[in-house]
């Protein structure tokens, strides 16, 4: 797959989460396997660019691979203020967010609530690509309720834009993240455009990215809250849609070696404290598919150390 100047190793992408996808993350599954990291949704709004929140969000030290950043606004002159400044910064994508469905970004007319407001889109999407000489990409829903579904307008309205990539989550902004996601939608937009087109939603195995791959004819998969606790899947996906065999399952060891990698990395990327509690969430995702889960992360959210962080995993 190619964006603007930018081949992709392969077809496998991790989705940007906020509180997920920080530089930690990204540095674990592009080594893992993923052709690409997109960064947590970072504000249009100047005035939270110097919070300490919003400067780790842009920090890019030593990120291997492409680096994609995706900004989230409704203000078209704000929106390509943060694409410049953070192309700057070192973002050689800019990724535009129409897919968010949280009501905190909504309620801004931000995220996925643009998906009613077709000029306002068309107005941001070309402030954006004319502020920025780096290409500039899109991820939406497919609409927002399931009797409002436009994901193929507002495509056709992107493509036309010089937008260079779209991704698309199977879901409107109405649904959240309830029920199951729908590849119909996302086809249809594979159709209607000639842009690059990114799967998302659901993606949970290899098996399933093979299917919404050969169902949508997209060109790669996102994978969002499936790679929580689980960065293998992109090494996974990547060799069942080479050989259509599974991988083995990664040896104890290298589970507790990664682990471990990751924690260190938060504990040096925000320091001991913060790495700290920002370490409890990601190892609960470890842990989830694991015998006697629930009292580990118990225990696990009581220790205030990171030696005894990582003590606590050698033990588990």
């Amino acid at each position: 797959m190619q964006i603007g100047p930018y081949r992709l190793d392969n077809p496998v992408i991790l989705a940007p989460m906020a509180g997920v996808t920080d530089r930690p993350f990204r540095i674990l599954c592009k080594r893992l396997g993923a052709g690409l990291a997109v960064s947590e949704m970072l504000s249009s709004n100047p005035r939270v660019w110097n919070s300490r929140k919003s400067r780790q969000r842009m920090d890019h030290l030593g990120e291997p691979g492409i680096r994609s950043v995706q900004i989230a606004g409704a203000d078209p002159e704000l929106m390509a203020q943060a694409a410049q400044v953070n192309v700057d910064n070192g973002a050689q994508i800019i990724d535009i967010n129409m897919g968010c469905p949280a009501k905190k970004v909504n309620k801004k007319l931000a995220g996925s609530a643009l998906m009613q407001d077709p000029p306002l889109v068309a107005r941001i999407l070309e402030a954006v690509i004319n502020a920025v000489d780096v290409p500039v990409t899109l991820k939406m829903r497919t609409g927002w309720a399931p009797e409002h579904r436009n994901a193929v307008m507002i495509a056709k309205l992107a493509e036309q834009a010089g937008i260079q990539a779209l991704a698309v989550h199977g879901r409107t902004r109405e649904c959240m993240y309830k029920g199951e996601a729908e590849y119909q939608t996302i086809a249809a937009v594979k159709q209607a455009v000639t842009i690059p087109v990114v799967a998302n939603g659901d993606i949970t195995s290899p098996e399933k990215a093979k299917q919404v791959l050969e169902l949508t004819q997209a060109d790669a998969v996102m994978i969002g809250r499936a790679a929580q606790g689980n960065p293998w899947l992109f090494a996974q996906i990547n060799h069942y849609l080479e050989t259509s065999e599974r991988l083995s399952p990664p040896p104890k060891q290298d589970v507790t070696q990664v682990m471990k990698e990751h924690l260190e990395n938060l504990y040096r990327f925000y320091g001991e404290h913060m790495g700290i509690r920002i370490a409890r969430k990601h190892v609960g995702w470890y842990a989830n598919n694991h015998a006697d889960a629930a009292t580990f992360r118990r225990d696990f959210n009581r220790l205030e150390s990171a030696s005894a962080q990582l003590a606590a995993i050698d033990h588990f």
